[in-house]
């Protein structure tokens, strides 16, 4: 008697997981398929006009400059000749990284042999002389670390990876900056014993990960070894990162997902995946959900950064798809994450147009998805 017993206690409780497990399928949402956005010569041309409109504008300016003196109260364009526009120090360098990129990418674009002389007369050896002397200075030595640093290595290597004689010239120009940042990089990394986790323009994943690419491009072994190594320090114990959190109300980065992209570049892949079941395991369901940053007003500089995590998003999502076919429904949320925030920066007032172009090319980059 006891066998049929246990059989019918075990059909009952089979059945009820069964039940349980269909309940929880039919009240999960329904993912919405996205489009996919794409960069065609059309959306460049648009994106264009974001730096153009702001790399020569002197003011508004914030300078984040650390006074010594009297004598170092100096206009920004005196500072900084290569990079004085489009409101700070970070932006216009990923400004021009935007131009570039797109030239890169669209040799069509309008007016490409007038953008090319705009760099040209902008990234000019003796205005990177004047940069590099400013990061030299005794009050300037964490000047722009790392987020400025990053962009300075991407621009290097987007000019590196661009087949063309404004490029050799412009790579040529930049070098002596380029060589101070990677030294820079060497010289702190070291010293860092806690990774900085915030979603704003500190944090230690998105700027390691920049650096990674320019180092893994260039074949930069020193420099690659030192990054992989502090990243396996900071993030190769985290666990369960708490995406619940995010984002922060003036986030333009994923913490979570920052460290997660960086971590993909420098893991194998066979250590990748069981570090990404234990740190963002939600990531794995097919049914995940990540709700886009919200924008109330777009005027506002601090809140207009939800606009970019929205961006950020999308690339560190890209990333940790590709090559993963288990993940490949993350691409979906990028999509859905750029497609929110694309529309608006066209209209968008100076607060965000000063920088978020750059964002969405690198997010729409990072589709891999282009039309001519």
């Amino acid at each position: 008697m006891k066998k049929p017993l246990i059989l019918l206690l075990s059909l009952f409780i089979f059945n009820c997981n069964n039940s349980e497990k269909q309940k929880e399928t039919e009240h999960m949402p329904e993912v919405q398929k996205e489009k996919t956005p794409v960069l065609n010569l059309e959306q460049a041309n648009r994106l264009a006009q974001l730096p153009l409109h702001c790399m020569n504008i002197e003011y508004p300016n914030r300078l984040s400059q650390t006074l010594g003196g009297d004598t170092d109260l100096k206009s920004p364009k005196t500072l900084h000749p290569a990079f004085y526009g489009c409101f700070d120090w970070h932006s216009s360098v990923h400004g021009h990284w935007s131009l570039v990129s797109l030239l890169k990418q669209f040799p069509d674009l309008d007016h490409a042999e007038a953008i090319k002389q705009k760099l040209l007369q902008n990234i000019s050896k003796e205005n990177i002389k004047t940069e590099v002397a400013y990061f030299l200075g005794v009050h300037n030595k964490s000047y722009e670390r790392t987020y400025g640093w990053a962009w300075l290595l991407k621009l290097a290597e987007e000019l590196h990876t661009w087949d063309n004689e404004t490029a050799r010239e412009l790579e040529n120009n930049l070098q002596p900056l380029t060589d101070l940042i990677i030294g820079k990089y060497i010289d702190f990394l070291p010293k860092l014993n806690y990774p900085i986790r915030v979603g704003e323009h500190p944090n230690t994943a998105f700027g390691l990960s920049f650096a990674w690419d320019y180092a893994h491009t260039l074949n930069n072994t020193a420099l690659i070894t030192i990054i992989e190594q502090r990243a396996k320090d900071f993030y190769g114990s985290d666990t369960n990162c708490p995406m619940t959190w995010e984002p922060g109300g003036t986030d333009f980065l994923s913490p979570c997902l920052e460290e997660a992209a960086l971590m993909k570049r420098v893991l194998p892949t066979d250590e990748f995946k069981p570090w990404l079941d234990t740190f963002l395991p939600q990531l794995k369901n097919k049914s995940f959900i990540l709700e886009t940053g919200k924008v109330s007003d777009r005027k506002d500089g601090s809140l207009v950064h939800l606009d970019g995590v929205n961006f950020s998003r999308a690339w560190s999502l890209n990333k940790i798809a590709e090559g993963l076919p288990e993940y490949e429904h993350l691409k979906n949320i990028a999509n859905q994450h750029i497609n929110y925030s694309l529309p608006s920066i066209f209209e968008d007032s100076y607060e965000g147009g000063h920088w978020l172009g750059s964002f969405a090319i690198y997010a729409l980059n990072s589709t891999t998805i282009k039309q001519s």
